[in-house]
């Protein structure tokens, strides 16, 4: 089957910045972690993806019992292995290579956390496949903490930790429960970032993440005093404006907490979902059911719901002097209509017939196979960590 690459130029407005710092200040200091530059007026995060097969991917699905069941295409059934040959291609210049043993010795006693939802938590384990061939199988361990928000890797020869700390929102919610939190009603806590951050406080390499669980619709409920509270003062805000107090919150959180000269943040921009095929030009009535290749129109942008937040996003950073390194993957991510898990993963509750005869109708077009996506996701992480 001929292969071609899925271009992107992804366009100014589809960009959030990439650091926050106006070009007229006098010269930084070097960032912490850092052992190169990238290549003058190179961003890594436009470009295209190309078939890789002899590259790709960098690890195999059976090689890493740390995926969750959620995310194991290959164990669940799905017949195609495509998804996991794309290598993001940049314009202009290339990735650095994933260097495993750099990254391990880089992180000898220090803590790198991934916080946010189930989205960050797919790049972390991807992470720790990318890492964890390279220690022997009785010096690494795998455990949760605090009822099973934190899930702690260690990896003890190096006297490290790869960490991920279930809070969807950043700030308190009625969803911070890591297992059961399906809740219909979401609700959020003003001001209430050091419930969770009291958590963060000592990690070296902070990795965030928070938009799926704000898409509720054009209003969100914010709780304003305490969930203790017997009668509780609830306003209905727009979800832009309730997604800003949040950024606001978690860059307050890293300016006050962060050593600038010892540590890094990155926050990940949002993750897209492929629940409607009539967006890249599909039939109607689709989803990423049965996709398996990538969307090729390089000026492809998903619904019209991420580039408000993304403005929200831009704003907030642009105007702040908080030193933090935004992975913009939003792009990238969208042209992969191909990468979700879809019908292929562990599904929690019993299938009826009727969703049997459809499989478009359960089919999960937010998560991502691994490997896969993700670890591009990481190779990014990586080369803004090393060649900022």
């Amino acid at each position: 089957m001929a292969r071609t690459s899925c271009a992107s130029s992804a366009s100014s407005s589809n960009s959030a910045p990439t650091r926050t710092h106006s070009s007229s200040e006098p010269k930084r200091e070097k960032l912490p972690f850092a052992i190169g530059k990238s290549e003058e007026g190179c961003d890594i995060f436009s470009g295209r993806w190309v078939w890789d097969e002899s590259n790709r991917p960098l690890y195999e699905e059976s090689e890493c019992p740390y995926i969750q069941p959620q995310l194991t295409c290959q164990e669940h059934g799905r017949p195609d292995k495509d998804y996991q040959k794309w290598r993001w291609q940049p314009h202009g210049c290339d990735l650095p290579s994933f260097n495993a043993t750099l990254m391990l010795e880089t992180l000898r006693g220090k803590r790198m956390m991934f916080v946010g939802d189930s989205l960050n938590r797919g790049q972390y384990v991807s992470m720790i496949c990318l890492l964890h061939s390279l220690i022997p199988e009785d010096a690494k361990s795998m455990e949760t903490f605090d009822s099973d928000s934190r899930t702690v890797f260690t990896a003890k020869e190096y006297n490290a930790t790869i960490e991920f700390y279930w809070a969807p929102f950043l700030l308190e919610s009625n969803s911070d429960n890591a297992v059961i939190h399906r809740i219909s009603e979401r609700l959020v806590r003003k001001g209430s970032i050091t419930k969770h951050g009291k958590h963060w406080k000592g990690v070296d390499v902070l990795v965030f993440n928070t938009y799926l669980w704000w898409m509720t619709g054009l209003k969100f409920k914010i709780l304003q005093g305490s969930f203790d509270d017997e009668v509780k003062n609830i306003v209905d805000v727009p979800t832009t404006e309730a997604y800003r107090m949040a950024m606001k919150s978690m860059l307050r959180w890293v300016r006050r907490n962060m050593n600038p000269k010892k540590t890094r943040v990155f926050f990940t921009s949002m993750s897209p979902s492929h629940g409607k095929s009539v967006e890249w030009g599909g039939e109607s009535g689709g989803n990423c059911y049965n996709q398996t290749t990538p969307i090729e129109d390089p000026n492809y942008w998903g619904s019209d719901s991420r580039k408000n937040i993304m403005e929200v996003i831009g704003d907030v950073f642009g105007k702040s002097k908080v030193p933090i390194t935004f992975l913009n993957i939003t792009q990238l991510s969208s042209y992969r209509k191909d990468a979700h898990t879809a019908i292929y993963k562990k599904q929690w509750n019993p299938l009826t017939p009727e969703q049997l005869a459809n499989p478009v109708s359960y089919a999960d077009c937010v998560h991502w196979c691994l490997p896969g996506l993700q670890d591009t996701w990481n190779e990014l992480l990586y080369a803004k960590l090393f060649y900022p």
